[in-house]
Protein backbone atom coordinates (compact mmCIF):
# COMPACT_ATOMS: atom_id res chain seq x y z
CA UNK A 1 0.00 0.00 0.00
CA UNK A 2 1.37 3.25 -0.91
CA UNK A 3 1.61 5.57 2.37
CA UNK A 4 3.11 8.84 0.54
CA UNK A 5 -0.17 10.95 0.50
CA UNK A 6 -0.42 10.65 4.16
CA UNK A 7 3.32 11.30 4.85
CA UNK A 8 3.18 14.58 2.74
CA UNK A 9 0.13 15.76 4.63
CA UNK A 10 1.73 15.37 7.77
CA UNK A 11 5.17 17.16 6.81
CA UNK A 12 2.75 20.41 5.34
CA UNK A 13 0.73 20.55 8.94
CA UNK A 14 3.85 20.47 11.00
CA UNK A 15 5.24 23.09 8.29
CA UNK A 16 2.03 25.08 8.24
CA UNK A 17 2.54 25.05 12.42
CA UNK A 18 6.05 26.28 12.16
CA UNK A 19 5.17 28.99 9.85
CA UNK A 20 2.83 30.54 12.19
CA UNK A 21 4.33 30.19 15.19
CA UNK A 22 7.52 32.32 13.70
CA UNK A 23 4.75 34.93 12.36
CA UNK A 24 3.93 35.33 15.92
CA UNK A 25 7.05 36.05 17.27
CA UNK A 26 7.36 38.44 14.61
CA UNK A 27 4.12 40.44 15.36
CA UNK A 28 5.33 40.45 18.97
CA UNK A 29 9.16 41.93 18.11
CA UNK A 30 9.20 45.14 20.35
CA UNK A 31 11.10 46.72 17.88
CA UNK A 32 8.28 47.25 15.28
CA UNK A 33 6.16 50.28 14.39
CA UNK A 34 7.00 52.68 17.38
CA UNK A 35 3.33 54.09 17.49
CA UNK A 36 2.55 50.47 19.30
CA UNK A 37 4.97 50.71 22.07
CA UNK A 38 3.80 51.86 25.48
CA UNK A 39 3.85 55.67 25.78
CA UNK A 40 6.62 56.51 27.72
CA UNK A 41 6.35 59.55 30.38
CA UNK A 42 6.56 62.48 28.45
CA UNK A 43 7.76 64.53 31.72
CA UNK A 44 11.20 65.63 29.67
CA UNK A 45 9.00 66.79 26.15
CA UNK A 46 6.72 68.88 27.84
CA UNK A 47 5.96 71.78 30.11
CA UNK A 48 2.76 73.01 31.68
CA UNK A 49 2.17 76.26 33.32
CA UNK A 50 -0.05 74.54 36.15
CA UNK A 51 0.16 75.02 39.58
CA UNK A 52 2.10 72.20 41.74
CA UNK A 53 1.76 70.75 45.02
CA UNK A 54 -0.72 72.19 46.95
CA UNK A 55 -0.94 75.74 44.78
CA UNK A 56 -4.18 76.41 43.39
CA UNK A 57 -5.02 77.92 39.68
CA UNK A 58 -6.80 80.64 39.50
CA UNK A 59 -10.13 79.85 37.16
CA UNK A 60 -9.77 83.61 35.20
CA UNK A 61 -6.63 82.06 34.00
CA UNK A 62 -5.87 80.40 30.88
CA UNK A 63 -4.18 76.57 31.46
CA UNK A 64 -1.15 75.84 28.54
CA UNK A 65 0.55 72.58 27.38
CA UNK A 66 4.03 73.26 25.60
CA UNK A 67 6.90 71.34 24.11
CA UNK A 68 10.18 71.82 25.24
CA UNK A 69 12.06 69.41 22.09
CA UNK A 70 11.43 70.88 18.86
CA UNK A 71 11.40 67.49 17.31
CA UNK A 72 9.20 66.37 19.47
CA UNK A 73 5.13 67.48 18.94
CA UNK A 74 1.60 67.10 21.09
CA UNK A 75 -0.93 64.49 19.79
CA UNK A 76 -3.95 65.28 22.00
CA UNK A 77 -4.60 66.62 25.35
CA UNK A 78 -7.57 66.37 27.92
CA UNK A 79 -8.91 68.06 31.02
CA UNK A 80 -11.88 67.37 32.97
CA UNK A 81 -12.77 68.21 36.28
CA UNK A 82 -14.20 66.11 39.12
CA UNK A 83 -17.70 66.96 37.66
CA UNK A 84 -16.94 64.82 34.33
CA UNK A 85 -16.78 68.36 32.41
CA UNK A 86 -14.42 68.69 29.73
CA UNK A 87 -12.62 72.41 29.51
CA UNK A 88 -12.23 73.72 25.92
CA UNK A 89 -8.91 74.15 24.23
CA UNK A 90 -7.10 74.34 21.38
CA UNK A 91 -3.95 72.67 19.73
CA UNK A 92 -2.04 75.00 17.35
CA UNK A 93 -1.38 73.12 13.93
CA UNK A 94 1.92 72.07 14.49
CA UNK A 95 1.56 70.72 17.97
CA UNK A 96 3.57 72.75 19.93
CA UNK A 97 1.23 73.97 21.85
CA UNK A 98 -2.62 73.72 23.80
CA UNK A 99 -4.27 76.28 25.67
CA UNK A 100 -7.80 76.25 27.19
CA UNK A 101 -10.54 78.55 25.73
CA UNK A 102 -12.85 78.36 28.13
CA UNK A 103 -12.60 79.37 31.84
CA UNK A 104 -11.87 76.54 34.60
CA UNK A 105 -14.41 75.88 36.83
CA UNK A 106 -13.89 77.34 40.64
CA UNK A 107 -13.93 75.08 43.34
CA UNK A 108 -12.94 71.92 41.63
CA UNK A 109 -10.29 69.93 40.79
CA UNK A 110 -8.87 69.06 37.19
CA UNK A 111 -6.78 65.88 35.86
CA UNK A 112 -4.88 66.83 32.59
CA UNK A 113 -3.73 64.06 30.23
CA UNK A 114 -1.37 64.94 27.35
CA UNK A 115 0.23 62.81 24.93
CA UNK A 116 3.02 62.93 22.59
CA UNK A 117 5.42 61.85 20.04
CA UNK A 118 8.74 62.50 19.91
CA UNK A 119 10.94 62.69 16.78
CA UNK A 120 10.48 59.07 15.99
CA UNK A 121 7.51 58.86 16.85
CA UNK A 122 7.08 57.12 19.33
CA UNK A 123 4.48 58.01 21.90
CA UNK A 124 4.50 59.74 24.83
CA UNK A 125 2.05 60.52 27.65
CA UNK A 126 2.23 62.65 30.94
CA UNK A 127 -0.86 63.39 33.27
CA UNK A 128 -1.08 66.62 35.67
CA UNK A 129 -3.75 67.30 38.39
CA UNK A 130 -4.54 70.27 40.14
CA UNK A 131 -7.36 72.26 42.13
CA UNK A 132 -8.64 76.32 41.40
CA UNK A 133 -9.55 78.54 43.86
CA UNK A 134 -13.08 78.72 45.18
CA UNK A 135 -15.09 81.58 44.19
CA UNK A 136 -16.63 84.20 46.03
CA UNK A 137 -20.06 85.39 44.67
CA UNK A 138 -22.22 82.41 43.52
CA UNK A 139 -25.34 82.30 41.04
CA UNK A 140 -27.73 80.05 42.65
CA UNK A 141 -30.77 78.68 40.66
CA UNK A 142 -33.94 77.11 42.10
CA UNK A 143 -36.22 74.76 39.83
CA UNK A 144 -40.12 74.88 39.80
CA UNK A 145 -42.07 73.48 40.18
CA UNK A 146 -41.89 71.66 43.47
CA UNK A 147 -41.32 67.49 42.70
CA UNK A 148 -44.43 65.29 41.80
CA UNK A 149 -47.10 64.38 39.33
CA UNK A 150 -48.47 67.26 36.65
CA UNK A 151 -50.23 67.78 34.03
CA UNK A 152 -48.73 67.71 30.16
CA UNK A 153 -48.98 71.42 30.11
CA UNK A 154 -46.96 72.01 33.35
CA UNK A 155 -43.96 74.44 32.59
CA UNK A 156 -40.21 74.28 34.13
CA UNK A 157 -38.81 77.21 35.52
CA UNK A 158 -35.49 78.71 37.06
CA UNK A 159 -35.02 81.36 39.30
CA UNK A 160 -31.63 83.00 39.74
CA UNK A 161 -30.37 84.24 42.68
CA UNK A 162 -29.02 87.51 40.80
CA UNK A 163 -29.94 89.05 37.27
CA UNK A 164 -28.47 88.08 34.00
CA UNK A 165 -28.54 89.93 31.14
CA UNK A 166 -26.26 89.40 28.40
CA UNK A 167 -26.51 87.09 25.87
CA UNK A 168 -23.26 85.65 26.51
CA UNK A 169 -24.06 84.94 30.28
CA UNK A 170 -27.54 83.90 29.34
CA UNK A 171 -26.50 81.21 26.59
CA UNK A 172 -23.54 79.88 29.42
CA UNK A 173 -26.66 79.66 32.07
CA UNK A 174 -29.07 77.68 29.42
CA UNK A 175 -26.04 75.48 28.25
CA UNK A 176 -25.67 74.40 32.07
CA UNK A 177 -29.83 73.63 32.86
CA UNK A 178 -30.47 70.23 31.51
CA UNK A 179 -33.78 68.97 30.71
CA UNK A 180 -34.40 65.06 30.43
CA UNK A 181 -37.60 63.45 29.55
CA UNK A 182 -38.70 59.91 28.98
CA UNK A 183 -40.31 59.60 26.22
CA UNK A 184 -37.52 62.55 24.94
CA UNK A 185 -38.95 65.73 23.44
CA UNK A 186 -37.77 68.78 21.61
CA UNK A 187 -37.64 72.13 24.42
CA UNK A 188 -36.26 75.06 25.01
CA UNK A 189 -35.70 77.77 27.63
CA UNK A 190 -37.51 81.12 27.76
CA UNK A 191 -35.64 83.72 29.41
CA UNK A 192 -38.72 85.61 31.16
CA UNK A 193 -37.14 88.38 32.39
CA UNK A 194 -33.17 89.04 33.98
CA UNK A 195 -34.11 86.07 36.39
CA UNK A 196 -36.82 83.90 35.21
CA UNK A 197 -36.53 81.43 32.72
CA UNK A 198 -39.43 78.72 31.65
CA UNK A 199 -38.92 75.62 29.74
CA UNK A 200 -41.55 74.03 27.73
CA UNK A 201 -41.51 71.44 24.81
CA UNK A 202 -42.56 72.62 21.06
CA UNK A 203 -45.46 70.42 21.86
CA UNK A 204 -47.24 69.13 25.15
CA UNK A 205 -45.31 66.38 27.39
CA UNK A 206 -45.83 63.37 26.57
CA UNK A 207 -48.15 61.21 29.25
CA UNK A 208 -46.64 59.56 31.73
CA UNK A 209 -43.01 61.46 31.01
CA UNK A 210 -40.20 61.17 34.15
CA UNK A 211 -38.48 64.44 33.51
CA UNK A 212 -35.32 65.52 34.91
CA UNK A 213 -33.80 68.72 35.61
CA UNK A 214 -30.35 70.01 37.04
CA UNK A 215 -27.85 71.88 36.75
CA UNK A 216 -24.11 71.96 35.91
CA UNK A 217 -22.99 75.31 36.53
CA UNK A 218 -21.29 74.61 39.78
CA UNK A 219 -18.04 76.50 39.18
CA UNK A 220 -18.77 77.79 36.16
CA UNK A 221 -17.97 81.12 35.26
CA UNK A 222 -21.39 83.06 34.22
CA UNK A 223 -20.51 86.61 34.42
CA UNK A 224 -16.91 88.70 35.49
CA UNK A 225 -17.94 88.25 39.16
CA UNK A 226 -20.47 85.50 39.50
CA UNK A 227 -20.02 81.12 39.72
CA UNK A 228 -22.71 78.83 39.36
CA UNK A 229 -23.34 77.18 42.63
CA UNK A 230 -24.63 73.48 43.26
CA UNK A 231 -28.34 73.16 43.07
CA UNK A 232 -30.38 70.43 43.87
CA UNK A 233 -32.06 68.37 40.36
CA UNK A 234 -35.59 68.48 40.12
CA UNK A 235 -37.49 64.87 39.44
CA UNK A 236 -41.24 65.46 38.52
CA UNK A 237 -43.50 63.28 36.32
CA UNK A 238 -46.58 63.41 34.05
CA UNK A 239 -49.92 61.72 34.30
CA UNK A 240 -52.35 61.43 31.64
CA UNK A 241 -53.01 64.05 29.14
CA UNK A 242 -56.17 65.81 30.33
CA UNK A 243 -57.45 68.57 28.33
CA UNK A 244 -60.30 70.91 28.82
CA UNK A 245 -61.83 72.86 25.82
CA UNK A 246 -64.12 75.41 26.51
CA UNK A 247 -66.09 77.17 24.36
CA UNK A 248 -67.50 80.63 24.95
CA UNK A 249 -69.89 80.81 22.08
CA UNK A 250 -71.12 76.98 22.76
CA UNK A 251 -71.15 77.52 26.61
CA UNK A 252 -70.20 74.26 26.88
CA UNK A 253 -66.76 72.68 27.75
CA UNK A 254 -65.01 69.36 26.55
CA UNK A 255 -62.75 67.45 28.92
CA UNK A 256 -60.39 64.74 27.57
CA UNK A 257 -58.14 61.96 28.72
CA UNK A 258 -55.63 60.85 26.46
CA UNK A 259 -57.69 62.13 23.39
CA UNK A 260 -60.92 60.48 24.61
CA UNK A 261 -63.93 62.47 25.45
CA UNK A 262 -64.84 61.33 29.03
CA UNK A 263 -67.49 64.22 29.61
CA UNK A 264 -69.15 67.47 28.17
CA UNK A 265 -70.34 69.76 31.07
CA UNK A 266 -72.65 72.89 30.32
CA UNK A 267 -71.17 75.95 31.38
CA UNK A 268 -71.24 79.97 31.94
CA UNK A 269 -68.13 81.97 30.92
CA UNK A 270 -67.43 85.81 31.06
CA UNK A 271 -70.39 88.05 29.98
CA UNK A 272 -69.99 91.31 27.70
CA UNK A 273 -67.13 93.65 29.70
CA UNK A 274 -66.10 90.45 31.94
CA UNK A 275 -65.26 88.40 28.71
CA UNK A 276 -63.56 85.10 29.30
CA UNK A 277 -59.31 84.83 28.21
CA UNK A 278 -58.88 83.25 25.27
CA UNK A 279 -56.14 80.96 24.62
CA UNK A 280 -54.12 77.78 26.62
CA UNK A 281 -53.43 78.00 30.74
CA UNK A 282 -52.85 75.51 32.62
CA UNK A 283 -53.93 74.15 36.57
CA UNK A 284 -52.43 76.25 39.18
CA UNK A 285 -53.92 74.95 42.46
CA UNK A 286 -57.12 73.55 43.62
CA UNK A 287 -58.79 75.54 46.78
CA UNK A 288 -61.96 73.68 48.16
CA UNK A 289 -63.40 77.14 49.17
CA UNK A 290 -62.74 80.64 48.14
CA UNK A 291 -64.49 83.59 49.11
CA UNK A 292 -64.51 85.83 46.34
CA UNK A 293 -65.54 89.65 46.32
CA UNK A 294 -66.25 91.69 43.38
CA UNK A 295 -63.97 94.71 44.68
CA UNK A 296 -61.38 92.89 44.24
CA UNK A 297 -61.42 93.23 40.69
CA UNK A 298 -62.39 96.75 40.67
CA UNK A 299 -66.25 96.75 40.99
CA UNK A 300 -67.26 99.06 43.68
CA UNK A 301 -69.58 97.93 46.53
CA UNK A 302 -72.86 98.03 46.00
CA UNK A 303 -73.48 98.96 42.28
CA UNK A 304 -75.31 96.60 39.97
CA UNK A 305 -72.38 94.54 39.43
CA UNK A 306 -71.16 94.33 43.02
CA UNK A 307 -71.04 90.45 44.25
CA UNK A 308 -69.57 88.28 47.49
CA UNK A 309 -69.87 85.07 47.42
CA UNK A 310 -68.82 81.59 49.04
CA UNK A 311 -67.48 79.36 46.42
CA UNK A 312 -66.98 75.75 46.63
CA UNK A 313 -64.59 73.34 44.30
CA UNK A 314 -62.63 76.39 42.31
CA UNK A 315 -59.58 75.28 40.22
CA UNK A 316 -57.09 78.02 39.77
CA UNK A 317 -55.93 79.30 36.29
CA UNK A 318 -54.72 82.72 36.46
CA UNK A 319 -53.36 84.43 39.27
CA UNK A 320 -55.75 87.64 38.95
CA UNK A 321 -58.32 85.40 40.04
CA UNK A 322 -59.97 82.96 36.95
CA UNK A 323 -61.49 79.87 38.01
CA UNK A 324 -63.35 76.87 37.01
CA UNK A 325 -66.04 76.75 39.78
CA UNK A 326 -69.17 75.80 41.10
CA UNK A 327 -71.67 78.58 40.35
CA UNK A 328 -75.15 77.40 41.82
CA UNK A 329 -76.99 80.79 41.75
CA UNK A 330 -76.43 80.77 37.42
CA UNK A 331 -77.52 77.17 36.56
CA UNK A 332 -80.17 78.72 34.12
CA UNK A 333 -77.74 80.21 32.33
CA UNK A 334 -75.34 77.61 31.98
CA UNK A 335 -75.43 75.81 28.23
CA UNK A 336 -77.17 78.80 26.94
CA UNK A 337 -75.77 82.32 28.41
CA UNK A 338 -72.68 83.90 29.30
CA UNK A 339 -73.03 85.58 33.27
CA UNK A 340 -70.31 85.32 34.96
CA UNK A 341 -67.45 88.17 35.72
CA UNK A 342 -64.78 85.95 34.22
CA UNK A 343 -64.77 82.26 35.19
CA UNK A 344 -66.11 79.31 34.12
CA UNK A 345 -69.33 78.12 36.16
CA UNK A 346 -70.74 74.99 36.67
CA UNK A 347 -72.87 73.24 38.61
CA UNK A 348 -71.74 72.29 41.86
CA UNK A 349 -71.78 68.14 41.06
CA UNK A 350 -69.70 68.65 37.47
CA UNK A 351 -67.58 71.81 39.38
CA UNK A 352 -66.73 68.66 41.99
CA UNK A 353 -66.33 66.63 39.06
CA UNK A 354 -63.98 68.90 37.44
CA UNK A 355 -61.82 69.58 40.46
CA UNK A 356 -61.24 66.12 41.39
CA UNK A 357 -60.08 64.86 37.49
CA UNK A 358 -57.68 67.67 36.99
CA UNK A 359 -54.18 68.39 38.60
CA UNK A 360 -51.60 71.27 38.97
CA UNK A 361 -50.19 71.52 35.07
CA UNK A 362 -53.21 70.12 33.21
CA UNK A 363 -54.70 72.59 30.48
CA UNK A 364 -57.62 74.47 30.21
CA UNK A 365 -58.18 75.91 26.79
CA UNK A 366 -60.97 78.55 26.04
CA UNK A 367 -62.24 79.15 22.40
CA UNK A 368 -64.90 81.30 20.79
CA UNK A 369 -64.51 84.59 23.46
CA UNK A 370 -64.69 88.06 22.60
CA UNK A 371 -61.93 88.59 25.72
CA UNK A 372 -58.25 88.91 24.75
CA UNK A 373 -55.91 85.81 24.58
CA UNK A 374 -53.92 85.05 27.96
CA UNK A 375 -51.10 86.27 27.74
CA UNK A 376 -47.88 84.06 27.99
CA UNK A 377 -45.89 84.86 31.99
CA UNK A 378 -47.41 87.82 33.88
CA UNK A 379 -50.80 86.00 34.46
CA UNK A 380 -50.26 82.17 35.60
CA UNK A 381 -48.47 79.65 33.12
CA UNK A 382 -49.78 80.85 29.34
CA UNK A 383 -46.63 79.90 27.74
CA UNK A 384 -48.59 77.57 24.99
CA UNK A 385 -49.53 80.72 23.85
CA UNK A 386 -46.46 81.42 22.05
CA UNK A 387 -46.06 79.71 18.42
CA UNK A 388 -42.38 77.66 19.09
CA UNK A 389 -40.81 80.14 16.35
CA UNK A 390 -41.78 82.86 18.60
CA UNK A 391 -40.75 81.05 21.78
CA UNK A 392 -37.09 80.06 20.45
CA UNK A 393 -36.83 83.99 20.41
CA UNK A 394 -36.64 83.78 23.80
CA UNK A 395 -33.50 81.59 24.24
CA UNK A 396 -30.21 82.87 24.22
CA UNK A 397 -28.94 79.98 22.54
CA UNK A 398 -31.02 80.58 19.06
CA UNK A 399 -31.99 83.86 17.62
CA UNK A 400 -33.23 85.77 20.57
CA UNK A 401 -32.33 85.95 23.59
CA UNK A 402 -34.53 88.17 25.51
CA UNK A 403 -38.01 88.59 25.99
CA UNK A 404 -39.86 88.63 22.70
CA UNK A 405 -42.49 89.91 24.53
CA UNK A 406 -41.64 92.97 26.25
CA UNK A 407 -45.32 93.51 27.50
CA UNK A 408 -45.16 90.48 30.16
CA UNK A 409 -43.91 91.27 33.42
CA UNK A 410 -44.21 87.86 35.83
CA UNK A 411 -44.62 90.72 38.99
CA UNK A 412 -47.70 92.84 37.75
CA UNK A 413 -50.39 89.66 38.31
CA UNK A 414 -53.01 90.56 40.51
CA UNK A 415 -54.64 87.73 43.02
CA UNK A 416 -57.50 88.39 42.18
CA UNK A 417 -60.77 85.86 42.28
CA UNK A 418 -63.81 86.74 40.01
CA UNK A 419 -66.66 84.68 39.56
Amino acid sequence: MNHTPRIRTVVSCTLLVVTLIAGATACGEPDGDPLSLRPHDAADLVSFNGPTGKEKADPDKPIEVSVKDDDAKITDVTAVDTEGRHLAGELDADGKRWHSTTALAAGTRYTVKVSTENGDGAPGSRTYAFGTNSAKKFLKVSFGPQAGTYGVGQPLTAELSAPVADKASRATVERGLQVRSAPAVTGSWYWVDDKTLHYRPKEYWPADAAIDVRSNLKGIKVTNALYGAATKPLKLNTGDRIEAITDASDHSMTVLRNGEVINTLPVTTGKPGFDTRNGVKVVLAKEQFVRMRGESIGIAAGSSESYDLPVYWATRVTWSGEYVHAAPWSTGSQGSANVSHGCTGMSTADAEWFFETVREGDIVKVVGSDGETMTPFDNGFGDWNLAWDAWQKGSALHSGGGTSDPGTDVRTARLRPQV
